[in-house]
């Protein structure tokens, strides 16, 4: 079990929360200081099942500053090599639990893979 985690984001620290409280210790994975690559993303997209392009925080601003829309016509591996060069894009948290996945938004969606 592994949380793609961001200890400022509210949501991210709930998920981490409520699997604590059921006595599960997931690997977490901070993953602004230790990105995930291209291969590892392209892993997590197939288990949660979408696209590359909809993990993008396209709100945020690293993406208005790198002129990101959710209509942009790129591949799946310019999404994922864009993912990993810029982490702060990444949808959080994401839990893992083997080959399946799911965003932890609400938070209590991780609970969905236990």
């Amino acid at each position: 079990m592994k949380l793609y985690h961001n200890p400022r984001c509210s949501k991210s620290r709930q998920a981490l929360a409520l699997l604590e409280e059921r006595g599960l210790a997931p690997e977490v994975i901070r993953y602004l200081e230790t990105p995930p690559d291209a291969s590892t993303l392209d892993n997590i997209c197939k288990a949660l099942k979408m696209a590359p392009s909809a993990l993008v925080r396209f709100k945020d601003d690293a993406a208005r500053q790198l002129g990101l829309a959710a209509d942009d016509v790129r591949s799946r591996d310019e999404w994922l090599a864009l993912l990993a060069a810029h982490p702060a894009l990444i949808e959080r948290p994401i839990l893992v639990v083997g080959k399946r996945a799911v965003i932890g938004r609400p938070p209590d969606a991780v609970l969905s893979l236990l």
